[in-house]
């Protein structure tokens, strides 16, 4: 998973970060709320791990502008030293999907982070069968077809397409893309992705002739959405 941790606390935030690449996920750091907010309006990520008394706007403030901004839903955990129970109801009104109190301890975060995505995400398990309208992704042999026919397509083509179909309806960023295709260490450029792309888009046949659209999202990235097909009437 591709997760944002916004902390102002140096230490708690390399600590955090340390558990959660250890656990195989890459983590984006963030030291106050409008930073983070700047960089959500043009990137994506699979769930927030949220402080909530930073330097310059406080967490429940960014939950409240992630939930009235954007168009797809993404997990928020809060994590902070607040613990009173109006504390704790205040931050889950205001749309966090989750609190935990300083000091967390680290199996419980991460056993956090996979019931969130789970309960949130309505398709996050990887590396599993995916059907989705008339497409049949097998990641394991890296194999789609659509109806009986079976689309050729490489690895990567696969792969990236399996992505967007398990987050259909969401804004994914090309850095997201390339994080979650090619790996947190590629030196890719993003135009790799838009090759990909248009690859896709063209041997999945993703029209709205055909009820899809795979489009791009200015200053973003892509979406993938289902439309109603468009006869030509």
């Amino acid at each position: 998973m591709r997760i944002a941790l916004v902390e102002d606390d140096p230490a708690q935030l390399n600590l955090v970060k340390l558990w959660i690449e250890e656990a195989g996920h890459t983590c984006q750091c963030f030291e106050n709320g409008r930073t983070f907010i700047r960089d959500i309006s043009h990137e994506s990520y699979d769930l927030v791990i949220l402080d909530w008394v930073l330097p310059d706007l406080n967490g429940d403030k960014v939950v409240k502008w992630l939930r009235s901004e954007l168009s797809w839903h993404i997990p928020v955990l809060f994590v902070t030293v607040r613990d009173e129970e109006d504390d704790i109801v205040h931050g889950l009104s205001c749309g966090a999907d989750d609190y935990m109190v300083k000091p967390i301890k680290r199996r419980e975060l991460l056993a956090r982070i996979n019931a969130l995505v789970r309960r949130t995400t309505s398709d996050s398990v990887v590396n599993r069968l995916l059907e989705v309208n008339e497409f049949k992704f097998d990641p394991e042999n890296k194999t789609v077809r659509r109806g009986s026919q079976e689309i050729q397509m490489t690895h990567k083509e696969f792969d990236l397409a399996y992505f967007l179909f398990r987050n259909i309806g969401r804004i994914i960023s090309r850095g997201h893309m390339l994080e979650s295709v090619w790996g947190k260490n590629s030196d890719l450029n993003t135009r790799t992705i838009d090759t990909h792309v248009s690859r896709i888009r063209n041997k999945l046949a993703l029209s709205s002739e055909n009820g899809w659209k795979l489009g791009a999202v200015y200053q973003h990235g892509y979406r993938l959405e289902r439309r109603e097909a468009d006869n030509g009437a």
